[in-house]
């Protein structure tokens, strides 16, 4: 792709990002203060979902498991 495409298309992210949420009609000081309790809540987001996620996933693979009749985990170790 052209740079100067790429550059014009984020441009236009960022131009319907301002029109979505309308802090285009916002003074410059507030916008710095909205773009970062927008950018902290994402963030905190993200990392809640790399965190919590796998291990949910994790545990319900493992209920479901031993609902449907799974194969049981042999404690037991092997001794040659």
């Amino acid at each position: 792709m052209d740079i100067k495409r790429v550059k014009d298309y984020m441009y236009w992210l960022y131009y319907q990002y301002l029109l979505i949420t309308c802090s285009y009609v916002l003074e410059p000081w507030e916008q710095s203060m909205f773009h970062t309790v927008v950018v902290t809540v994402f963030a905190m987001v993200v990392y809640t979902a790399y965190v919590f996620i796998p291990i949910h996933i994790r545990l319900a693979f493992e209920f479901f498991s031993e609902i449907f009749g799974g194969q049981p985990e042999n404690n037991v170790p092997i001794l040659n």
